[in-house]
Formats: C-alpha cells, structure tokens, sequence
C-alpha cells in the first residue's frame, strides 16, 4: 500500500478551482518533484497530502487517513511541511521557536542543538527570527525538519532563498532522509541536485 494516494482528486476555494482531478501515488523512500507552470496547482496539492485542504470531489489517502472526511485533520501531525514562509514567531529566538514546536508535536528536543549544527545556525541560536535574513529562515525550517523526523516531507520551493552552500545543505538531508525511509514530495523551480532517484508528477490546470 502507498504511503499516500490521490485519484481524481478536486480541490475549490468557492467556484474556482485550486487542483482539478489529480491521480498520484507516493511510495515510501522516494522523492516526488511537482511540476507545472504558475496557477497549475503544486501549493495545493502539498496541502492537500497535509490535511490543510478538503477534497470536494475524489479520493486521497495519507498515511491510512482518509482525506475526504475529518480524520484529515489528523494528518498534519504526521507530516513534515514547509512552506514559502515558514510557521516561526518573530520575536522568538530561533532556539525559542524550535523548542515552541518540539512541544507542539511531542517532539524528541534532544535533536535540536544537533539539527541546528547540521543547518549551520549554531552561532543564530538566540537571535530573534525577525532578525534572521530570508535564507536563514529557511535553514531554520531545514532545522525544524530534521527535528520532526516525518514520515512524510511537503516542501513549497525549499530551495528558494538558499545559497550554494543552503542548497548543498538541503541536498545531504535530503539524501538522508530518503535513505532512513521518509517521503518527500516537494515544488521546485531550481534543478534538485540531490544524489537521489527523483519521480515527477505534472501539473497542468487549476490555481496556486
């Protein structure tokens, strides 16, 4: 059985349509690269897999969970997600809001010093996020992931904002969770340079 599954998926906000009768699978270990144009749907499809959107029409599955009733709700604490802008306090400190949602999740907060090492913020711990450049607050979202351990990873264009050394950052996690089993289904505008096998799933028609 698939990690997580779509057939005909349809997602609406009113009459307009966000994604428009998707059918996809996502096997364990692997990594998914969604693709399309501007408007094609990529957003609303990680938040689909993450329990944030209701499936007016379908079918979907995400980790035994059914994503047409209200057990999707249940999702979201099995999944690792990050999105454009990150879900960090700004008058916390990095340390601070890691510690913040390690507590939300009944996380493992014995990671965090070493995710931090990994994600080069060791010497930011106890700067405020506010006050953290856009590239750094992605690492701090890396750090968060690394913390989290999810079976499955929803990532909205982690690359973006990352320099060389972020993005070559981002690649080594990758490969490391993929070997420890996670799922990763991710958008993307750059090229994913990750030593990893990579499948994609095309988008042509609905909304971001």
């Amino acid at each position: 059985m698939p990690l997580a599954s779509l057939h005909d998926a349809v997602v609406t906000a009113g009459q307009f349509p966000l994604l428009t009768g998707v059918t996809a699978t996502f096997e364990s270990g692997q990594v998914y690269v969604v693709t399309g144009p501007n408007g094609a749907g990529k957003t609303s499809l990680l938040r689909v897999l993450a329990g944030l959107e209701p499936l007016v029409r379908g079918e979907g599955h995400v980790l035994g969970y059914d994503l047409t009733t209200p057990q999707r709700r249940s999702v979201r604490r099995h999944v690792g997600w990050l999105g454009h802008e990150g879900s960090f306090y700004d008058e916390l400190t990095v340390a601070e809001n890691l510690e913040f949602a390690v507590r939300a999740t009944n996380g493992d907060r014995s990671r965090l010093s070493g995710a931090l090492d990994i994600v080069g913020l060791s010497q930011r711990r106890d700067v405020r996020a506010k006050n953290l450049s856009a590239g750094q607050r992605r690492r701090m979202g890396l750090a968060w992931l690394l913390i989290r351990r999810a079976e499955l990873w929803l990532l909205d264009e982690p690359y973006a904002s990352l320099d060389d050394d972020g993005r070559e950052t981002f690649d080594e996690v990758l490969s490391a969770a993929t070997s420890a089993g996670s799922t990763v289904v991710l958008t993307s505008h750059d090229p994913i340079t990750a030593s990893v096998p990579l499948s994609f799933l095309s988008l042509r028609g609905g909304a971001t």
